[in-house]
C-alpha cells in the first residue's frame, strides 16, 4: 500500500486546520439535527405524518408503521436536458426496488435543472450559475418534510450536482446516494463538431449546416459525451464515494444501467441509521473526500467550472478550500486522461479504455488520493478502483486491467503531462484560473496590448470587423457573479480560435466563466475580485483601457499589466438587462461572494 504523497498530505492538513472551527460547528449541527429527526413518529405529529403518506397507496401502511426505511427521492428530471430525460422513469421503478429491500421510496421534491448548452450565448445564461443556489434551496424544501431515512439524488449536469450536494449537506445526517442516467452514445467526432463551429464563425458554413452538425453530436438521451462540467460532476461523485463504483458513464437504457440503479436503491436501504452500516452524508463529505474530488478533477483534465463548485459545496460542509490548494494539488497530480476537449476521444471511449476504475486504481497506487474515506460502499476507496459488469444477470465488479487505449488513458508511470493542468495566475489584475491541459504549451504565455469589451456580442462584432486580427489579449469584464450572474462565455471559443489559427497570439481574460468544453485558446478566467465594485473597491479589470499591455502566463503564474492603474476612474458598467427572469435574481447578484469562495449568495462562513 503506497504512502500518501507529501503534497496531498500537506494540502489536506492545511484544509483541516483552516476549517477546524467551521467543520466542528457543522458536525455539531448535523448531530443535533440527526437526533431530532431520528424517529418520524416522535418528530412529527400524527396529522403531519398523515399528510406525508396520504398518497402513497400500497406503501402507506409501511411508512406509517415504520416497517423499514423511507427513501426520499430528489429529482432534477425534465425533458429539455437530454441527460435528465431518463430520470422520468426512475421513481416508479425505484419504489419497486425499495420494496424488494424492505423499504419504501417517495419523491420528496423536484428541482429545476437548466442546461448551459441550451442557454449558451442567450439571456438565460445569466441565470445559470445561480440556478445552483436555487437547486440547493429546492432540495432543502423537499427534504424539510422530515419524512425520510435516506436520500436518492437524481441529477448529473452542470450546476445540478453541486446544487443537490449543497442542499443535501444541510441534511447531512441522512445517508445520500447519487444516481446517474449515463452518457449518450457516441455521435459525430468532437473535432468535426469543432471544425464546423469555426467555419460558421468565419461565415463559411450555413446555420442549417451548423444545426445538422450539432444535432449529430447531441442526438439521444444521456449526458453529452465531451468531458465538460456534467461528466466532471459524475467523476467527482465517484472519487468522493457518493455513488456506486464506476456507475458514472454507463449508457442509458442498458441492462447494466438498470442493474446499477436497482443496486443503488438496495444499498440505500442498508446504510440508514436503523442498521449497523450507517453512512451519513456529513461524514462521507469530509476534508479527505473534498481533496479526492479535486485530485480526480486534475488527473482527468475536468471542467474549470469546478474551481467554483468545489469551494462552494465544501463550504456547505464547513470545509474551506481555495485556489492555492487546488494549484498545489495540480503540481503533484499527473494528467492521466485525454478526453475532449483535452483530446479527440469522448467519455464512451474513455469508459471503454478503463474509465474511472483505472484512474482510481492508479491514483491509489501512487498515493495521490486518500484511501481511508467513508463511502456509501465502505470505509475504503478501493471499491472504486473497479468497473461494473454483468456476469449473466448478476451485477458484479472487476479490475479494469491495463489501459485499453493509451492515447486516451495512461497510468501514473507514463502520464500525458506531469501535472494536472490547472494553474493559478495572480498579479495586479487579480487571481484567476488557467486550464493548461487543453492548451498547447507554446501558447501558455501571451503578452500583448489588450482590447476591452463588456459582452460576448461586442467581441463578435469586433471579430467581424477585423479588429481582432493582431496579437491581442481580449478582456471581457463585468461578467462576474455580482455583475450579471457570471455566465459562461463559450461563444468566444470559436471566434478566438479563428484568430489564433490565423497565426496571431491571442488570450482571453475575464471575470466570467468558460465551459468545461472550452480549450485551445489560453484563458485566464474567473478573475477575482471581479470588475464590479464591492464595499467601495473596484476590481482591476474595471480600470483597464484598450492598448494596455497585459501578460497572461501559465508558465510563471502571472496575470498583470504594465499600465499604471493608480488614480484611474473605473469604467461604467451597463445596466443589467431585464427579461428572461433576470430581474428576479437581483438578490443573488447583490449578495454573491467572490468566485474563489464559490460565487454563492447564500454560503457564509461556517456553512450556510
Amino acid at each position: 500500500m503506497s504512502e500518501l504523497h507529501p503534497s496531498i498530505a500537506r494540502v489536506t492538513e492545511r484544509i483541516v486546520e483552516r476549517s477546524k472551527g467551521t467543520r466542528e460547528r457543522y458536525l455539531e449541527l448535523m448531530e443535533r439535527e440527526g437526533d431530532a429527526h431520528a424517529d418520524r413518529n416522535t418528530a412529527l405529529p400524527c396529522s403531519n405524518l398523515a399528510h406525508g403518506f396520504a398518497a402513497m397507496g400500497e406503501d402507506k401502511d409501511s411508512i406509517a408503521a415504520q416497517r423499514g426505511p423511507n427513501i426520499g427521492i430528489v429529482s432534477a428530471y425534465n425533458d429539455t436536458i437530454s441527460s435528465h430525460q431518463p430520470f422520468g422513469a426512475y421513481p416508479p421503478l425505484m419504489k419497486v426496488w425499495a420494496r424488494e429491500a424492505g423499504a419504501t421510496a417517495q419523491v420528496a421534491g423536484c428541482t429545476p435543472a437548466m442546461c448551459d448548452g441550451v442557454t449558451q450565448g442567450a439571456d438565460g445564461m445569466e441565470l445559470s450559475l445561480f440556478s445552483r443556489d436555487v437547486i440547493a434551496l429546492s432540495t432543502a424544501v423537499g427534504l424539510s418534510h422530515a419524512m425520510y431515512d435516506a436520500v436518492a439524488m437524481l441529477g448529473m449536469c452542470d450546476k445540478i450536482v453541486p446544487g443537490l450536494l449543497i442542499g443535501g449537506l444541510r441534511f447531512g445526517y441522512l445517508p445520500t446516494l447519487f444516481f446517474s442516467a449515463g452518457a449518450m452514445p457516441t455521435g459525430i467526432p468532437n473535432k468535426e463538431k469543432q471544425r464546423v463551429r469555426q467555419l460558421y464563425a468565419e461565415g463559411k458554413a450555413t446555420r442549417a449546416e451548423l444545426l445538422a452538425s450539432e444535432s449529430a453530436s447531441y442526438h439521444a438521451p444521456g449526458v453529452c459525451t465531451f468531458y465538460g462540467t456534467a461528466n466532471s460532476n459524475l467523476m467527482m461523485l465517484d472519487l468522493m464515494g457518493l455513488t456506486l463504483p464506476g456507475s458514472a458513464f454507463i449508457n442509458p437504457g442498458t441492462p447494466l444501467r438498470q442493474a446499477l440503479t436497482r443496486a443503488g436503491v438496495h444499498r440505500l436501504a442498508q446504510i440508514t441509521r436503523g442498521g449497523n452500516q450507517y453512512r451519513p452524508l456529513a461524514q462521507c463529505v469530509d476534508e479527505k473526500a473534498v481533496v479526492n474530488a479535486a485530485v480526480g478533477l486534475l488527473a482527468t483534465g475536468g471542467s474549470t467550472n469546478h474551481a467554483i463548485h468545489v469551494p462552494a459545496f465544501a463550504r456547505a460542509a464547513g470545509i474551506q478550500i481555495d485556489w492555492s490548494d487546488m494549484a498545489e494539488l495540480s503540481h503533484a497530480v499527473p494528467l492521466l486522461a485525454r478526453v475532449y476537449p483535452n483530446g479527440a476521444s469522448d467519455v464512451n471511449m474513455f469508459q471503454a479504455a478503463g474509465g474511472l476504475g483505472f484512474v482510481v486504481r492508479e491514483l491509489l497506487d501512487a498515493g495521490l488520493v486518500h484511501r481511508d474515506v467513508m463511502t456509501v460502499c465502505g470505509d475504503d476507496l478501493s471499491a472504486y478502483a473497479q468497473e461494473p459488469w454483468l456476469d449473466g444477470e448478476q451485477l458484479a465488479w472487476r479490475d479494469p486491467g491495463a489501459s485499453g487505449d493509451e492515447t486516451i488513458l495512461r497510468g501514473t508511470a507514463n502520464p500525458f503531462q506531469p501535472d494536472g493542468g490547472m494553474r493559478l495566475l495572480q498579479g495586479n489584475l487579480g487571481r484567476a484560473v488557467f486550464k493548461t491541459s487543453a492548451v498547447d504549451p507554446s501558447r501558455w504565455t501571451v503578452e500583448a496590448p489588450c482590447l476591452v469589451f463588456d459582452s460576448q456580442a461586442a467581441v463578435a462584432q469586433a471579430f467581424a470587423a477585423g479588429e481582432l486580427d493582431r496579437d491581442v489579449v481580449v478582456v471581457v469584464r463585468f461578467q462576474g457573479p455580482r455583475a450579471n450572474g457570471m455566465p459562461e462565455l463559450h461563444k468566444l471559443t470559436p471566434v478566438l480560435g479563428v484568430v489564433q489559427d490565423r497565426g496571431y497570439k491571442v488570450a482571453l481574460v475575464t471575470d466570467g466563466r468558460m465551459s468545461g468544453a472550452s480549450g485551445k485558446v489560453p484563458a485566464a478566467i474567473h478573475v477575482s475580485p471581479e470588475a464590479l465594485e464591492k464595499d467601495g473597491a473596484w476590481g482591476s479589470l474595471a480600470l483597464l483601457r484598450d492598448g494596455d499591455v497585459v501578460r497572461v502566463s501559465a508558465e510563471d503564474g502571472t496575470l498583470s499589466t504594465t499600465a499604471d492603474l493608480t488614480g484611474r476612474e473605473p469604467a461604467p458598467m451597463r445596466e443589467v438587462e431585464l427579461g428572461t427572469g433576470r430581474e428576479l435574481f437581483g438578490m443573488f447578484r447583490n449578495f454573491a461572494d467572490e468566485a474563489e469562495r464559490g460565487a454563492s449568495a447564500m454560503l457564509a462562513e461556517g456553512g450556510l
